[in-house]
This record gives structure tokens, sequence and C-alpha cells, in this order.
């Protein structure tokens, strides 16, 4: 830490607008903005150990869930894209009409070849790789507004405790997408509310199941990290 203050190479190898971001939130303060910097590093392993934990859980409970629309000797839900997401007509701003369902299916039947091995033909990947190829945007959006008659109200809402608001799971998974695609992309954290975010992720894992909530709160790095941000 000794050449924090030196020269520009930290701007040289953060890129002076990136830097500015920790120069402004540390008053201008070099070595404090260096800090916060390593602690916005930290703290985001600590939220990408537990949306890890979340997503999973998530993805799992949806695909429980729209098992339900399946009959007894029926494809896997992954296998049926028109069946789940049927051409779903609005719109657009510009007068041309688009197919709110195209991107869903767009990204199931991606998520089929992706989890396909070169080597198979005619057989069909395991559902479980296919639903391991899927972004967290795809579950993200599953319980938009949109979903609400054609998804919410026949299965996913069986993925959470009884009672549970599809606008409440909205609004936890919105953030949370949000939260995730900043850590993913190295973006700084210093500017939301960390707390906010924390407590989703327990309240989105309590809605799944209280147990999960209990294992993730447990386990997680964030409350220590939160406490330990620089000043």
């Amino acid at each position: 830490m000794t050449a924090v203050g030196a020269g520009g190479w930290i701007e040289g190898w953060l890129s002076a607008p990136r830097f500015a971001v920790y120069l402004q939130a540390a008053g201008q303060d070099r070595r404090l903005a260096v800090e916060l910097y390593e602690w916005n590093t930290a703290i985001s392993s600590a939220f990408h150990h537990d949306l890890a934990h979340l997503e999973v859980g998530l993805r799992n409970a949806y695909d429980r869930a729209l098992m339900r629309g399946v009959g007894p000797n029926g494809q896997h839900w992954v296998f049926q894209p028109h069946a789940f997401f049927p051409p779903q007509m609005k719109t657009a701003s510009n007068g041309k009409r688009v197919d709110d369902n195209q991107k869903s299916r767009d990204q199931l039947n991606h998520a089929i070849q992706q989890a396909t091995p070169a080597r198979m033909t005619a057989a069909q990947p395991a559902s479980g790789k296919v639903i391991a190829e899927l972004s967290f945007g795809f579950w993200r959006y599953l319980t938009s507004r949109r979903q609400h008659q054609p998804l919410w109200v026949p299965y996913l809402h069986h993925a959470f405790v009884p009672g549970t608001a599809r606008s409440t799971v909205d609004g936890h998974v919105d953030k949370l997408h949000r939260l995730r695609n900043r850590v993913a992309h190295h973006e700084p954290l210093t500017g939301l509310d960390l707390k906010d975010r924390y407590s989703r992720v327990l309240a989105l894992a309590a809605l799944i199941d209280p147990l999960l909530e209990v294992y993730i709160s447990n386990n997680s790095p964030c409350p220590q990290l939160l406490a330990a941000r620089p000043r």
C-alpha cells in the first residue's frame, strides 16, 4: 500500500473512470479509495456465494412447480418450450407486434443445445443439465406480471410457502438479479443499499424453504463484511 498515493498506476490498472467511483466514495482519499475497492471485491465474492445457493434453490423449486403441468408420461417441461411459453403477442411502442415469450423459448432451445454433447444426435440431454445452462435472467422473468395467469397461478406459486404473493417474489428477484449482474461484471456496489440486498437474499430463501434461509444465514460471509466496510 506504500505506493497508493504515487503516480497514476492505479488509474492504469483500474481505468480512471472506474477508480473515480471509489475516489468519490472516499472523499478523494486515494488510500481509502483502494481500501474500498478491495472491500468491494470481497463483498462481491460474498454475495456471489449467497446468490449461488439461492439461485440453485430457486431454479429447483421452479422446476418442481412447472413439472405439475406435465402428465405422467409427458416430456420434461424444458423440452416443451411452446407448451409453457406459447406465443404471447403485444404491440410495442413503435407499433410493431412482438412475442413476449420468444426470448424464453430461445433461451430454452439454446440451453438444450449447450447441454447436448457433440456426440449425441437423437437422444435428449438430461433435463438437469438443461436447467443448469439456464441463466438467472431466465428464472427472473418467470414472475413478471405478464406471467401471472400463464405460470404463477397454475404452477409457480407452489414453489413458495403458502400465501406468497407473486409481486413479493418478483420484487426480490428483480433486485437480486440486478445485484448478481453487477457482481458478475465486477461493478462497484458502494452506491447500493447492501443491507437491503442481503435481507432480500434471506427473505427469498425463506419463501422457498425456511431451512434454506437458515443455511444461507449460518454460512454467509456477508454480515461480517458489511460491518467491516472501510470508512
